[in-house]
């Protein structure tokens, strides 16, 4: 038998409720989402890396200027803590040099560290989540339907994953981490990685931002962002099948806000970016503390 944790740990959610649900088999939770990738994506996209649904390269994207992002330089995934043997042996076979894990420390106490290959150094720059775990683990642990309607339906939700993105400008040790991740990338001689949990929301505007910033027009780095869902749909699924056959939700459907990504979401951290510096790039130089040398490397390293 597997737990909950062990099967679906890529996910905040899952990290929130490994201490409530009691083991369940779920052999379809960790095979259906990869099975689904490889029919409705490119397979150049979705990187095959056995115990993850959304490992992706960030290649392949047309700039402005009809350049194109760089193939094998640039990967994100969702937390690799929990991934078995043959996981490892196929991060080893993208010649990684460092892997940047955004994950908060009470996560990476909760998950593990990730299961890197020999010689693979990581980087820890962790971005507040707001504690979006602790207090999704607190809700469901309830059990109480209405306290669950009230912190999580009529739009309570989407709210709280709003003020999360935003928080992502307006945090200045938010700021500082995601400048440096952007910074590491742009220095990096060796192809890399970053991630969070669940490789959607903080990894998610981290990838927006250096697409936007090498020139990917924002339209399709939302297509970017927005694959999430695709590839993460079944292993979502399964975990609220099972969090309302353990009897801890009525209505586990109110947990879909905080297990989608969404454009409006992607909207209010774009958005309070230009509100908070004026425009997108001074974001990058004022907000992220990337100078023009920085942003030079980044383009050099990642386009060609």
């Amino acid at each position: 038998m597997r737990s909950i944790s062990r099967v679906i740990s890529a996910s905040a959610v899952s990290l929130a409720l490994a201490a409530t649900l009691a083991p369940m088999t779920a052999h379809a939770a960790t095979t259906a989402p990869a099975q689904a990738a490889s029919r409705t994506v490119a397979p150049s996209r979705v990187v095959a890396v056995p115990g993850t649904v959304n490992f992706r390269d960030l290649g392949g994207y047309t700039t402005y200027d009809g350049k194109s992002t760089k193939w094998g330089t640039v990967y994100r995934s969702e937390s690799l803590a929990k991934i078995p043997a043959d996981g490892t042996t196929a991060l080893a076979g993208l010649g990684l040099g460092n892997v940047i894990d955004l994950r908060v420390g009470a996560e990476r106490s909760a998950d593990g560290l990730d299961k890197l290959p020999a010689g693979v150094t990581s980087t820890s720059l962790p971005v507040d989540d707001t504690n979006l775990f602790a207090f999704i683990g607190q809700v469901v642990r309830s059990g109480d339907p209405a306290y669950q309607e009230a912190q999580l339906g009529n739009g309570a939700a989407e709210a709280r994953m709003t003020a999360l993105y935003k928080g992502f400008v307006t945090n200045p040790a938010n700021r500082a981490a995601l400048g440096a991740a952007i910074k590491n990338v742009a220095n990096s001689t060796k192809p890399i990685g970053f991630h969070c949990s669940s490789g959607k929301d903080r990894t998610g505007v981290l990838a927006d931002t250096i697409l936007r910033a090498v020139g990917v027009p924002a339209s399709t780095s939302e297509q970017d962002y927005l694959l999430s869902n695709q590839l993460r749909a079944a292993t979502d699924k399964a975990l609220r099948d099972q969090v309302k056959a353990a009897g801890y939700m009525q209505n586990p459907d109110l947990l879909i806000p905080l297990q989608e990504v969404r454009s409006s979401y992607l909207t209010a951290f774009r958005d309070q970016a230009v509100t908070s510096y004026g425009s997108f790039g001074d974001f990058l130089t004022d907000g992220l503390g990337l100078s023009a040398s920085d942003l030079l490397k980044l383009r050099s390293r990642t386009v060609s």
